[in-house]
Order: C-alpha cells, then structure tokens, then sequence
C-alpha cells in the first residue's frame, strides 16, 4: 500500500502545477481576479486570450496524461512495484487524484480550477474511446445553451452512460467515472447558482441560438 500513497501523493503534486497561475505569474497576473475568479482553461480564455488560454488548456490536459501514464510505472527508490496493488486501481487512483491536485492546489490556497482539462487528459489516458462521448456530448450542450459549465458537467455524466455502454464489466472504471462526475458537479455549483439566477455568461461564439437574443 505504499506504493499506492506516495504514487497518489505525487500525482497529487503533479495536479497542483495549474497552467493558469503559473502562466499568469510569468505575465504578472492571478487569473482568479479576473472573469470568474477561475483558475482553469475557461476563464484564462475569456480574460487572458486565445493563445494564454490554448496554454493552459495544453499544461492541464498534459498533467491528467502524466498522471496516468508515467506516475504508475514510475519505480520509487526504497519501494518499488507492491504485487498486491492491483495496477488498475493504482492508475485511477492517480487520475483521481491529480484531479483533486488541480482542484484543491496547496500552493494556491486550495483555490484551484474545476478539474475539466485535467479530467479529459486522466480519460484519454485511461480509456480513449471514451473522448468521443465525452466531446461529441460537451459541444452539442454548448452549441444548444451557450453554458460550457453546463456543458462539462453533462460531458462528465455522460462519461458513466458510456462506461455502462462500452466497458460493462469495468466496475473500478465505472466508479471512478461516478466520482469524478460528482466532483465535477460541485466544482460548478457556482454555475448552477448563476444559471438558476440568469446571471451566467454564454460561449456566444458556439452559441447556436445567440443571434435569438443577442
């Protein structure tokens, strides 16, 4: 089982590396200041720019690949590979909690992003076929709402549907997408509150029906 801690443990670190502090540090910027107070790729693309956005996009994705990929192989000095840890659950272990590092950062005051970008970087790792649902599902929310938390949220959800369809018997994949989905869904609890209220802003440019009431 030490294996499995220091492994989550790392990629817990690994998590907390965001893409938007720590580009917007290099710029001169806290990105959680600005838009929607949001440290991840969303808000760095209203407030910082295409190409700033794009960045972080990259970094975040790219940690959630890392954390499934690299940090299960990797042989730790003094440690090595526990027989007993089954190396599924080691890999959705660290992709569960590279998702918790990019949600709740130590360095940042436990004020990070809402875990989207690094979710679809943990899923491409762990089982591709799933990014199809999962992208096919997030831009026909948003072509048909404007909301892209909406749209995350129903990606996530929509993740367990295709689990249920795809990998029947995967349960350990199966619980794992059930967590996730549920985390996702309380990282956006600020955009359900402004959705309840009208308040919240629209991807106006993937907006089907923008031109209706713009």
């Amino acid at each position: 089982m030490l294996e499995l801690a220091l492994k989550a443990l790392i990629a817990y670190f690994l998590g907390t590396l965001l893409g938007g502090l720590i580009l917007g540090r290099l710029r001169g910027v806290d990105i959680r200041s600005a838009g929607s107070g949001n440290a991840g790729a969303t808000n760095a693309f209203r407030t910082q720019g295409k190409v700033f956005g794009l960045l972080v996009l990259m970094l975040d994705v790219g940690k959630g690949l890392a954390a499934v990929l690299w940090v299960p192989v990797l042989v730790l000095p003094g440690v090595g590979w526990d027989p007993d840890v089954s190396r599924q659950w080691l890999a959705l272990t660290c992709g569960f909690a590279v998702i918790l590092g990019h949600v709740y950062p130590v360095w940042f005051g436990f004020r990070g992003g809402k875990g989207v970008a690094t979710m679809v970087g943990v899923i491409g790792a762990l089982e591709p076929r799933l990014l199809v649902p999962l992208f096919s599902c997030w831009f026909i929310v948003v072509l048909l709402t404007g909301y892209v938390g909406l749209a995350s949220m129903l990606a996530a959800a929509g993740l367990v549907i295709a689990v249920c369809l795809f990998e029947p018997a995967n349960t350990p994949l199966l619980q794992f997408c059930i967590l996730v989905t549920a985390l996702v869904i309380y990282t956006h609890r600020g955009n359900i509150a402004r959705m309840a209220a009208g308040t919240e802003s629209r991807a106006r440019r993937l907006w089907l029906f923008r031109s209706r009431t713009a």
